[in-house]
């Protein structure tokens, strides 16, 4: 079974895909961290780099809002600054950071499930769904959570 912490990236990429979007990148690496997605939006001159906190019941940081703290932001701007530095064909772009937050509401582990982790899957904000093993929902979505 996929990590919980894949899963979710994975989970959002789909939503985000519905939006309009396309995924340039999953876990895109620099030297000062890593960007769990990298989706632009065909039809408009925006390049959305996104953070994905997924979070089961008892956590402590809301969600894993508190987990995108200063410090993590300014590694999210430096790594986007390598980013757009090593891939210039994306910088005249405008540029934004986004947070999603995903709630795993259950792992399903080895029991035989239908999935539904297809391209026409209807995603819905707050809706859960069953994505790579665990019972999926899509909090929140804040687009430009903390400027460019």
């Amino acid at each position: 079974m996929v990590d919980l912490g894949r899963a979710g990236e994975s989970f959002v990429a789909a939503w985000l895909g519905q939006q309009g979007g396309e995924i340039l990148h999953q876990r895109w690496r620099s030297p000062w961290g890593e960007i769990d997605l990298i989706a632009h939006f065909p039809g408009t001159k925006i390049l959305a780099f996104v953070e994905v906190k997924t979070r089961s019941g008892g956590n402590w940081d809301q969600g894993g809002l508190l987990a995108v703290n200063a410090r993590k932001q300014e590694k999210l701007r430096q790594t986007a600054s390598y980013f757009l530095a090593s891939q210039p064909q994306w910088s005249d772009l405008n540029c934004r950071f986004d947070v999603a937050i995903v709630f795993c509401l259950g792992n399903l582990g080895a029991k035989p499930i239908q999935s539904e982790e297809s391209p026409s899957a209807n995603f819905e904000l707050g809706q859960a769904m069953v994505w790579q093993g665990y019972h999926l929902q899509l909090e929140q979505y804040l687009t430009d959570a903390f400027g460019g």
